[in-house]
């Protein structure tokens, strides 16, 4: 993969984070909160071990939580599929 990209995201917030009712990933999500979005950190763990598995990267154990919006998660997972290629 050369990208990680806010399409992957949603895909993978919706497959595998679940898809609850009150998650709304339309329109501008980028900077939005997780929790704003209805995804708790229990969801945001689990989507970030989903990341590394499909990705092929690593991403750092402790402070995952300090990417709480989409859009710095996305940033975290290409600065790492960067460093693996």
């Amino acid at each position: 993969m050369s990208e990680f990209t806010l399409e992957d995201m949603k895909r993978i917030l919706r497959e595998y984070a679940g898809d609850e009712e009150s998650a709304n990933l339309d329109g501008e999500i980028l900077d939005a909160n997780f929790t704003d979005l209805g995804y708790d950190s229990l969801a945001l763990l689990q989507t970030g071990t989903l990341i590394e598995r499909e990705f092929g990267v690593t991403l750092p154990d402790e402070g995952l939580h300090k990417f709480d919006t989409p859009g710095k998660l996305i940033a975290l997972v290409n600065k790492y599929l960067t460093v693996t290629r």
